[in-house]
């Protein structure tokens, strides 16, 4: 398979690796993206896979949160341009387009779009979508929605940037206060700045860290000074490795980013609001999206542009 200058800048962006690994990398997996990205890995030239580093996409995530704060819903609309997702018609657009998921009993994106649009019954989702279309003048896309219930205790949302970022937090506590309630907004705050893949380690198959020491391990043999200490010393730099990694993945094992003295964890703020207010918490899951994240976006190249016309003239 041809490996293109595309193609080494796409692993490049994902992985951080230099252009002429990025190109082995490629080379000696037949241009497989996937299989590059474990080469450059057990190399040491990578980090771990950042699939969601691929944002492009322009458009706006929406969250809303019921009355009660028992429910709440989160959805991403895309359009083409970042012009069109500060309009304040799309946001309106948007907004709705939350409403109607905060009711639908649709189980995926496809029965949602084919669902009436309750603003005008006459017309389904979907039509209501191209309807927009018309009148914004830009192709656009209900891409996904979230629901998120909780009735022993209630839903946290946060927005940054403007619908940028858009996080959901299921709170179970027994006790519902001011407090609690900033606690929760905090925690939200939390998963929109350092992007925790899992609540807790509980949420971690055994077969991503069997994997991922299998990477680790990789990594060492191709150290020489690494792969020469002793059979023990090396499992426990794995263990060391692995551990490190899901503090900074996993939410409830991260530093807590307001902590004043930099050590606290997410846990442990947690905990402390609950001892100081006589509650029991548990923060229970959270949904973190980010506008266009894994979708690819045509780059414009203006000078390669400039130069073609005036080729053509």
């Amino acid at each position: 398979m041809a490996i293109t200058a595309g193609m080494v800048k796409e692993l490049r962006e994902m992985t951080g690796a230099g252009m002429m690994d990025c190109k082995k990398a490629l080379t000696a997996t037949d241009g497989d993206m996937d299989k590059a990205i474990e080469f450059l890995r057990e190399k040491g030239l990578a980090t771990a896979q950042k699939k969601a580093g691929r944002i492009a996409a322009e458009g706006l995530v929406k969250v809303i949160v019921s009355d009660d704060s028992k429910k709440a819903v989160a959805v991403e609309v895309n359009a083409e341009t970042d012009f069109v997702a500060k309009n304040e018609k799309f946001q309106g657009y948007v907004a709705q387009v939350a409403e109607q998921a905060m009711e639908t009993t649709a189980a995926d994106i496809e029965a949602f779009l084919a669902e009436p649009w309750k603003f005008d019954t006459t017309k389904t989702v979907n039509e209501a979508l191209a309807g927009q279309i018309a009148v914004i003048g830009e192709n656009m896309n209900i891409r996904r929605f979230t629901q998120m219930t909780e009735d022993a205790g209630f839903v946290a949302s946060y927005t940054h940037m403007g619908g940028k970022i858009g996080v959901l937090v299921d709170v179970v506590t027994d006790v519902v206060n001011d407090d609690i309630r900033e606690m929760a907004k905090n925690v939200a705050m939390q998963v929109a700045a350092l992007r925790p893949l899992y609540t807790n380690r509980g949420e971690i198959s055994e077969d991503y860290i069997a994997h991922e020491k299998e990477i680790l391990l990789a990594q060492i043999k191709n150290d020489p000074k690494e792969a020469s200490k002793p059979e023990k010393v090396i499992e426990g730099m794995i263990n060391g490795r692995i551990n490190k990694e899901l503090k900074e993945i996993c939410l409830l094992d991260q530093v807590y980013v307001k902590a004043e003295d930099g050590k606290q964890s997410v846990q442990q703020y947690v905990d402390s609001v609950a001892k100081a207010n006589g509650a029991k918490i548990t923060i229970k899951g959270f949904v973190r999206w980010e506008t266009g994240e894994g979708i690819e976006k045509k780059q414009e190249d203006f000078a390669a542009e400039v130069a073609k016309q005036m080729a053509g003239n």
